[in-house]
């Protein structure tokens, strides 16, 4: 079976040349020309690898990579005509696997797809997660939390710190892996106000915050989600 690659760029015609290359080479190609096509056909398509403009008008590059991030460890790799030195290691440093600038030398995209195709196992993107027989249910795509049959209502980066929390479900994460994960370049000046978040999200959450079951501390060194997952 062909991998197959979805390509998030809002210029038709490099999505049109790009196309014709990959499929040449056996690729399957699933095209996006918005970015908010882009999730919705990631989650569900799942791609085996995902190449991604930065320069968009709904939604940049950066936010997408963000947000794919939240869901799947699938490849992805920025094709971009920003060529700045501080735009490639921003990339790298927010969890791209790779970055390469336009106009590209058609051979060396698809070697380096190939490459990263041969180090990463299919991965599954998940819309929604579930755990505690549904008591707790959080939906990627439309950035909802349900709790006990109740919405409840996050602000962006308190959902994106949940999320970060959620994807590494029973594995105790540092603070700042934690706010690298939720925020990006933004962690650096968010580490100091983590446990102001964590307190925003317990309050949010948690049937007592004072007492939490979702979210634990693992004193000294970050946090922790806990709950049993359901199918």
């Amino acid at each position: 079976m062909s991998a197959q690659i979805l390509i998030i760029d809002d210029e038709e015609p490099t999505v049109q040349l790009t196309t014709i290359l990959l499929e040449k080479n056996g690729f399957d190609v699933v095209k996006a020309y918005r970015a908010d096509d882009g999730l919705r056909k990631a989650y569900r398509h799942q791609p085996d690898l995902v190449l991604l403009d930065i320069m968009m008008p709904d939604m940049d590059g950066w936010d997408v990579l963000r947000r794919m991030r939240e869901m799947s460890d699938v490849p992805i790799v920025f094709l971009t005509a920003r060529t700045d030195v501080k735009d490639i290691v921003r990339g790298l440093e927010m969890g791209s696997d790779d970055y390469i600038t336009k106009p590209f030398d058609n051979d060396e995209l698809i070697t380096r797809i190939k490459a990263h195709l041969r180090r990463a196992p299919r991965q599954d993107v998940a819309e929604q997660l579930s755990f505690n027989d549904g008591c707790f249910r959080i939906n990627f795509l439309n950035r909802e939390v349900i709790v006990d049959n109740e919405m409840r209502h996050l602000t962006p980066k308190e959902f994106n710190l949940l999320a970060a929390l959620v994807r590494n479900a029973g594995r105790v994460v540092s603070r700042a892996d934690l706010v690298s994960q939720a925020w990006g370049e933004e962690g650096e000046q968010a580490i100091d106000s983590l446990k102001l978040y964590i307190h925003y999200l317990r309050q949010k959450i948690e049937r007592n915050p004072d007492q939490p079951e979702y979210i634990l501390t693992s004193r000294g060194v970050g946090y922790r989600f806990v709950g049993k997952h359901s199918s």
